[in-house]
């Protein structure tokens, strides 16, 4: 049976062995525990945890407060699944004799804030359990004569045994707040016809699966866009990725050979890509590459070519320029990864390879490929999956150009470029929804299955 298999198995042992977990506390807690289920933090005030339990207490009634006030959490969410319907009337006052405007619904405020009221339901929620779970274990310590701890010996835990749940609290909050939310929020949007067409900015509705539809509907115009920007997208990030795995790993061998000298001035000038701010770079690249810019200028001027090279106006052209400035930007950063797990693998396994009369290609397949690749899996996945989401190459060099008319999306463009192009530009907001949310699903599943499947994760020991 593998490590990860007896960890498993030990974790599910323990959780099903935890004497105070919620099966139990609602099992065999009692009147008490079961009365605490209503008013959090009974059981606590009444086994001596008064101030603990009265926090439980303030949480549910503040949250109860906030559910059911005039334009509380109940009124969000109960406006949900219309979304709103009173548009912006125009009332005309008789008293100072001027037009007045009365708000309508907004469907954004009303989306946002439902969804928020459902968070702090959820959470309520967790608060619950938790409160139940600590009841009914103030209780069992209580009945059995041992000491129940106090609000300060529950402090003073937390810089001990418990000081992961101190440490871990405020990132929790800050994911749930600034990235669970917001996800949520654009995800629902895709359900929705929340576009600048048909008006749908200020009031829109619920339509369903129509977007995934229309989206992955081969035969329609923005189907076939999607399909474009998908295979190029792919094409691209594999280029991308191990072209500048490959390249820059070639680079770091011939640099780290002991008859090449100078290995740090080498190593600083290819590096110096990296000091400059990218997007500055690729402004500059973008500039040089126009037709009329400094490169078709020194080119025509030397008789090298009789007309203009179409860099950016070439989909051809445009997309291979991108795959070669996207090397310049990205191979030192290879070549720094690269760099020190060159000089970490054993020099005995060269020496044993040299004797037994290995060349050089069969020491780099048998010895440093695999070494590398074992460390660097990681890195490539992740290389990979930033690639996919490379917005500042492709923007800031092409801007997803060259473009045709009646096209939403360039010859160069990504999703997540296109995204940004539907959403900023042409708002039509619930299909870049649609679009992050595939390229969300399709990326953690590919990141997630590669990893778990590679041998860094595996036999995480294997090279030690």
């Amino acid at each position: 049976m593998s490590t990860n298999t007896l960890t498993k198995t030990a974790a599910a042992r323990q959780k099903a062995a935890d004497p105070f977990s919620l099966a139990a506390a609602l099992k065999n807690g009692g009147p008490l525990v079961w009365a605490s289920c209503l008013v959090m933090g009974l059981a606590n005030i009444l086994n001596g945890q008064i101030l603990m339990g009265l926090i439980f207490l303030a949480i549910e009634i503040g949250v109860a407060a906030f559910l059911v006030i005039p334009g509380g959490g109940l009124y969000w969410i109960s406006m949900l699944p219309s979304l709103g319907w009173r548009e912006q009337e125009k009332v005309f006052n008789e008293e100072t004799f001027v037009y007045e405007y009365v708000a309508g619904d907004q469907s954004q405020l009303i989306l946002l804030y439902g969804i928020a009221s459902l968070c702090v339901i959820a959470l309520l929620v967790l608060v619950w359990q938790s409160s139940v779970r600590s009841g009914y274990k103030a209780m069992c310590l209580k009945k059995t004569g041992k000491h129940v701890p106090t609000f300060l010996d529950s402090l003073k835990s937390l810089l001990d045994e418990n000081v992961h749940k101190l440490l871990m609290t405020p990132p929790t909050v800050c994911l749930a707040i600034f990235t669970i939310l917001p996800l949520f929020y654009m995800m629902s949007m895709a359900f929705t016809n929340y576009s600048k067409e048909g008006d749908h900015l200020v009031l829109f509705d619920w339509v369903g699966l129509d977007n995934f539809i229309a989206i992955f509907d081969a035969s329609s115009t923005i189907g076939k866009q999607f399909g474009s920007v998908l295979t190029w997208t792919l094409i691209w990030a594999f280029f991308a990725t191990f072209l500048n795995f490959f390249l820059g790993t070639i680079m770091a061998m011939i640099i780290n050979r002991k008859t090449i000298k100078y290995k740090a001035l080498w190593r600083g000038c290819l590096s110096m890509t990296i000091a400059v701010p990218q997007f500055v770079s690729l402004m500059v690249i973008r500039s040089m590459l126009q037709p009329e810019g400094i490169v078709n200028r020194l080119l025509l001027n030397a008789g090298l070519i009789t007309e203009r090279l179409p860099f950016l106006t070439n989909a051809t052209w445009a997309r291979v320029l991108v795959i070669i400035v996207n090397l310049w930007v990205g191979i030192p950063y290879t070549i720094m990864q690269v760099t020190g797990i060159l000089q970490n693998i054993p020099a005995e396994q060269y020496e044993a390879a040299t004797i037994d009369g290995a060349n050089v290609f069969q020491t780099f397949f048998n010895i440093t490929l695999p070494y590398m690749l074992f460390v660097l899996t990681p890195y490539i996945i992740t290389s990979f999956t930033g690639n996919i989401n490379n917005f500042n190459v492709i923007y800031l060099l092409t801007r997803g150009e060259p473009m045709y008319v009646g096209n939403s999306a360039g010859e160069t463009d990504l999703l997540v470029t296109w995204l940004y192009k539907l959403s900023v530009d042409q708002q039509k907001y619930n299909l870049a929804a649609v679009i992050g949310i595939f390229t969300f699903v399709v990326l953690s599943i590919v990141s997630l299955v590669t990893y778990r499947s590679s041998g860094s994760y595996k036999d995480e020991e294997g090279f030690k």
